[in-house]
């Protein structure tokens, strides 16, 4: 386990939007990313990272987006909903191997989607990360099929630019960028 002092930078720091609280992924959001991680359409599109246990979420978190926000300031971040304090996804800014531009990517319960809450938490990030972080450019990957994240990510101002293939992948995905 990482300890505390070592997270607590940016864990203690929230972003606040109109519906949403943001704050950086910890240990304790295990939980919603073994429920996330495992809903049929995240392995649809995003993929089957193997999350079989909580102590599995527990590694994904310590070994995958602890490091980034660590050596970074930003990564992947916890979204809450304000009313009833409910944890709904995760969004994030993100290394990506074969990617020379960090990437937005985003999640979020099936019984949330469709309420405007993704594009609410993206669009934050996305202001983070170049207004806190300096950031000139980001980038998004999608799967040719996944219509609903495509419209998110224009609809976040970034523009369709070629498809791309990420090492050790074997399809071919929709890359964005900002202009």
């Amino acid at each position: 386990m990482i300890p505390k002092s070592n997270q607590s930078k940016q864990e203690d720091k929230f972003y606040e939007t109109e519906r949403l609280l943001i704050r950086s992924m910890s240990l304790d959001d295990a939980d919603l990313i073994f429920e996330l991680y495992n809903m049929p359409n995240f392995i649809k599109y995003i993929g089957n990272r193997n999350i079989n246990s909580l102590s599995d979420a527990e590694n994904y978190i310590k070994d995958k987006f602890l490091p980034q926000i660590e050596r970074l300031g930003f990564g992947n971040y916890l979204i809450i909903l304000k009313d009833g304090n409910q944890k709904i996804g995760g969004v994030g800014i993100f290394e990506r191997e074969g990617l020379d531009v960090v990437d937005i990517g985003f999640s979020v319960l099936e019984k949330f989607e469709g309420k405007g809450y993704m594009f609410e938490a993206a669009q934050k990030i996305k202001s983070i990360g170049i207004n806190e972080f300096g950031l000139n450019k980001i980038s998004a990957i999608t799967t040719k099929d996944n219509y609903s994240s495509q419209k998110l990510i224009e609809r976040l101002g970034l523009k369709f630019q070629k498809y791309v293939t990420l090492p050790n992948e074997d399809e071919e995905l929709m890359y964005y960028e900002t202009e």
